[in-house]
């Protein structure tokens, strides 16, 4: 497995990283450490398999997936497993995304006001899918507080919306290890209740990173409605041709 020396949020986050030991103080502006973060994980572009379960009350679904990644703004998911959603994708171009259904042979592209249905029938909405260094720009970062962990220190920074930003949630926070590796994202309503938790657990390196293995959303009011999704492959390349984020692509997939 190649590993690139650049980083990138996969398959649902997406300018220099900063390097720091275990449970060192991180001294950078709120806006800047979660910059790294997302550095840290980013990176020219990638491939990998993964596993998504949803879970809910009474059953549970599993799907295997194949994704393509580039930069922060170019990514095409293609289900794999089980037989009945193989060929099922989505494409994402920019701030633009498609979806195919092989049972109907159409490639449709989403407006604005389906993004935010539920991606695959998940507890990931096509807008979290969607959202890229927007988080950078639409919002204002303050640290507001510092845990110490298991020899980390963790930051629990403040993600609240710039007035008129097109954002979903009315606030949001992250946990942020000392070595970048982001923990938790929370997401709130507009009256300031949490709505879902993301939380990466299983840290490991994967294509020669530090990263979580495996990334839960959980809703806040039902804690047995969750996804989970688990890198089953990862590798870090160069460069990805255009072809890999066309509608012609997100029809018939070869890597």
């Amino acid at each position: 497995m190649r590993a690139n020396t650049r980083h990138r949020v996969i398959p649902i986050l997406f300018l220099a990283a900063v390097s720091a030991s275990a449970g060192a103080e991180v001294m950078l502006p709120a806006v800047d450490l979660v910059r790294a973060a997302f550095e840290h994980y980013r990176g020219a572009a990638s491939f990998g398999s993964m596993r998504m379960t949803i879970h809910r009350p009474g059953w549970e679904r599993t799907q295997e997936m194949d994704a393509w990644t580039r930069g922060d703004k170019d990514a095409v998911v293609i289900i794999t497993a089980p037989v009945r959603d193989r060929g099922n994708g989505t494409l994402k171009r920019g701030d633009q995304m498609w979806t195919f259904n092989p049972r109907i042979n159409r490639v449709i592209k989403l407006p604005p006001s389906l993004m935010s249905q539920a991606w695959m029938g998940s507890d990931f909405s096509y807008h979290d899918l969607a959202r890229s260094d927007t988080i950078l720009v639409d919002y204002t970062h303050e640290i507001v507080e510092r845990i110490q962990d298991g020899g980390h220190t963790v930051y629990r920074v403040r993600l609240t919306p710039r007035p008129d930003a097109p954002v979903v949630w009315g606030t949001e926070e992250l946990l942020i290890r000392d070595d970048f590796v982001v923990l938790e994202e929370r997401y709130f309503d507009q009256d300031g209740r949490l709505v879902k938790t993301l939380v990466a657990t299983e840290i490991e390196m994967l294509g020669g990173r530090l990263l979580p293995r495996v990334s839960t959303m959980v809703q806040a009011d039902d804690p047995e409605r969750f996804t989970r999704v688990e890198y089953l492959a990862l590798e870090f390349r160069d460069a990805m041709p255009d072809r890999y984020f066309t509608e012609a692509f997100l029809r018939n997939p070869r890597d």
